[in-house]
């Protein structure tokens, strides 16, 4: 692949990776507006709803992964493109290159997880905020 062929696949994938994160974010705000208007207690809809994001954020997951690895090996070939058989790209490699730094795999991972967890714990935390107001036991199936 030429050099500009690779620039754009790695912005492309970059835009993938961010289309990724914000359809994450949508359904995690979807599902907290969701629970947080909720007025009666129902852990059972409440335990679907979890199964159901966990599904939903594993697949997520892999697919900001995969985005993630393509955008590091993109790089990868980026700087493994001969600068010296075209001296015309040597100013811009060296004004683009050093900004292409996409995060690490663990951390997006962690990121991820850390969201992850958080949001479950949004969703029973309001289930059982409910269940205190309603006057109900608090146990996890009624």
């Amino acid at each position: 692949m030429k050099y500009n062929e690779l620039i754009q696949l790695y912005f492309e994938r970059s835009n993938a990776l961010q289309a990724y994160w914000t359809l994450y974010v949508v359904i995690v705000g979807g599902l907290l507006a969701f629970s947080s208007l909720r007025k009666l207690p129902a852990a059972v809809t409440t335990l679907i709803v979890t199964l159901l994001f966990g599904l939903f954020a594993y697949e997520n997951m892999d697919a900001i992964m995969t985005a993630t690895r393509q955008r590091h090996a993109t790089l990868a070939a980026i700087k493994q493109v001969d600068s010296s058989a075209a001296a015309e790209i040597k100013p811009l490699r060296d004004l683009l290159e050093p900004t292409l730094t996409p995060a690490l795999e663990n951390a997006v991972q962690r990121t991820h997880l850390v969201s992850d967890v958080l949001t479950v714990l949004g969703l029973w935390a309001m289930e059982l905020r409910r269940r205190k107001n309603s006057g109900a036991a608090v146990d996890v199936i009624p």
